[in-house]
């Protein structure tokens, strides 16, 4: 499915139960995400907890239309602040959401909660950002190195000829100067939705000051799980302990 957002091209696909009760679940992929790079998760999580799905590409992922712009500090804000509430205009979607976001995905979902709190059932997110670390810019070298190898040529199957452009717009903002002092911490606060917050132990774009920033500066209820054995992608290294922390999660949410 496409929606046409300000002469911009969506690409999104609807999953899991057809119900126009309750809250949707809305999919957020990381920095050199898509839809396909979720594998199972999404419509395993939606038939879990029997909610209905969007999961969407952002500009310059997937299918949907590239990046026209270089990157600047505000990207993310971007994403959050513009696209996404013009995609549900678009799309015509007015339940409440329950955000799904992984890495950038996920840092996207707090500013977008605490900029439309209305908006929010809930919130998970992955591996998400609210700080530049020293350990998010020492673990892009390997990856500018693997691609420079063509050892990530695997992501043209998913961006094709949009791959190069996607991708250093996002190694190169992250170790830009002006994204040296990037801090949202103090953004992320106007929520009041129930909040689960998960990290990867050896995640190697960011340590559990990510996972303690969030918890200190969310204002809503939530909870946290630093997942032992796990990295950058927990809902695919260890999807069904992921799973069920969620399960635990909106059903403790659906009591409050």
């Amino acid at each position: 499915m496409e929606a046409i957002v300000n002469d911009i091209t969506l690409h999104y696909e609807r999953i899991g139960p057809r119900s126009s009760d309750g809250p949707v679940l809305l999919f957020l992929h990381e920095a050199l995400g898509s839809i396909a790079q979720w594998k199972d998760f999404p419509s395993e999580l939606c038939e879990r907890l029997q909610l209905p799905g969007i999961v969407y590409e952002r500009q310059g992922h997937g299918a949907s239309t590239p990046l026209d712009q270089k990157r600047d500090a505000q990207y993310l804000h971007n994403y959050a602040l513009n696209e996404l509430p013009a995609f549900f205009n678009t799309i015509q979607e007015e339940r409440l959401i329950v955000l799904v976001g992984h890495s950038d995905g996920g840092t996207i979902a707090l500013l977008f909660a605490s900029a439309h709190p209305e908006r929010i059932a809930g919130i998970v997110t992955m591996a998400a950002h609210v700080i530049n670390e020293p350990e998010t810019i020492a673990g892009i070298a390997p990856a500018v190195a693997a691609y420079h190898a063509g050892k990530l040529d695997g992501l043209k199957k998913y961006h094709g000829d949009k791959t190069e452009s996607l991708f250093y717009a996002w190694a190169d903002i992250w170790r830009s100067e002006a994204f040296t002092h990037w801090d949202i911490t103090r953004e992320i606060s106007n929520s009041s939705a129930a909040g689960l917050f998960i990290q990867g132990a050896d995640d190697q774009y960011g340590t559990e000051k990510q996972l303690d920033l969030i918890s200190q500066n969310y204002s809503g209820e939530h909870e946290i799980a630093l997942l032992d054995n796990c990295g950058h992608h927990p809902h695919l290294e260890a999807k069904e302990a992921v799973i069920a922390h969620i399960e635990k999660w909106w059903s403790n949410s659906l009591e409050l």
